[in-house]
């Protein structure tokens, strides 16, 4: 009986030509891998079979007192997302990148620091897919580079809501543009229905007085760090479903909204926050939600530890897209 390496030698053979050519019956989607994409998604910026599109935010601001280094997240993301396998037995066992057709359009061309351009070219960039059809699942860059999102996600959506998970409210009763004046100028601007948008998860130390109440003075609902811990998970989701249900939802998942422990390379880390099995099962249950954009933010890979946090964002990124699946009837068991 031939060994192993004899069969293996026979079956080579028979698989190559007279003149030393290999036969193949693949086709070049079989033979050749996509090299640093999401997941392994195909790159394109053909939406015209794509339900979803991923796209890469590079930028911050450049004036965090502390930490600057979120505009390398989406490269560091895209990496730990080979870790992430499309299946989750037992609660999502089916695969949403083919059912939503998911591609990853690359990056915006952003310079860090020029906020008025960026914003204008990041605008522009999510536009393209929204007209196109598709669902954004955008990774940041800090959490300015929310704002131009939602202003193109309102030229489709007049009656925009956000749902704002993070350590902060970004609402602070300051000026210009930067990662804690994202939603004031939101607010301002008209893009978002304030009075059904909620923020979750805000804790910790701030440097200004009078955040949480500025947040509601100027028309969003908040659900304090302590609130939620108060409250417990299911009774916030409730409440989250109960005003969001029927409308627009723009989901923003700032990653500091996790503890340190399991989040440490964002760019204001905060303590007290969700470990990663608390903050998934919360994303889980906001399933039934009709979510229209996705944007996770805040991965500084310079802060991170053996690339947890992108790993984490990765994950939270996968969940977003279950999440799409199920906003689009498309999580059926019958499906493949």
């Amino acid at each position: 009986m031939p060994d192993v390496s004899e069969r293996e030698a026979g079956q080579s053979r028979a698989r190559t030509g007279s003149g030393g050519s290999m036969m193949t019956g693949f086709d070049n989607r079989d033979l050749f891998a996509g090299t640093g994409t999401f997941m392994s998604v195909p790159q394109s910026r053909d939406l015209s079979q794509a339900k979803a599109a991923v796209l890469g935010i590079p930028f911050d601001c450049g004036t965090h007192p502390v930490r600057i280094g979120a505009r390398l997240g989406p490269l560091a993301i895209r990496e730990q997302s080979s870790l992430v396998r499309p299946y989750k037995s037992g609660i999502a066992d089916f695969n949403a990148l083919t059912r939503l057709g998911v591609v990853d359009c690359g990056d915006v061309r952003v310079t860090p620091g020029r906020i008025v351009e960026a914003h204008e070219r990041i605008e522009a960039a999510v536009w393209a897919i929204v007209e196109a059809g598709a669902i954004p699942v955008t990774m940041g860059g800090d959490g300015s580079v929310t704002l131009p999102q939602l202003r193109a996600l309102h030229r489709k959506h007049a009656d925009l809501v956000v749902l704002h998970i993070d350590a902060h409210t970004d609402a602070y009763p300051d000026q210009g543009y930067n990662t804690a004046t994202t939603f004031a100028r939101a607010a301002e601007e008209g893009v978002v229905d304030t009075a059904n948008s909620i923020h979750v998860g805000a804790r910790g130390s701030t440097y200004l007085p009078g955040v949480f109440e500025y947040t509601r003075q100027i028309g969003y609902q908040l659900i304090t760090g302590a609130e939620y811990a108060e409250n417990g998970p299911r009774t916030v989701l409730k409440r989250l479903h109960e005003t969001l249900s029927g409308r627009p939802v723009y989901l923003c998942f700032d990653m500091d909204y996790f503890d340190p422990s399991c989040a440490p390379g964002v760019c204001t880390p905060t303590w007290g926050g969700a470990s990663a099995g608390e903050g998934l099962d919360f994303l889980q249950g906001l399933a039934g939600l009709d979510f229209v954009a996705f944007d996770v933010n805040t991965v500084s890979p310079p802060h991170d530890v053996g690339g947890m946090t992108a790993f984490l964002a990765a994950t939270v990124m996968h969940e977003c897209l279950i999440l799409a699946c199920r906003s689009l009837g498309l999580a059926g068991p019958a499906l493949p």
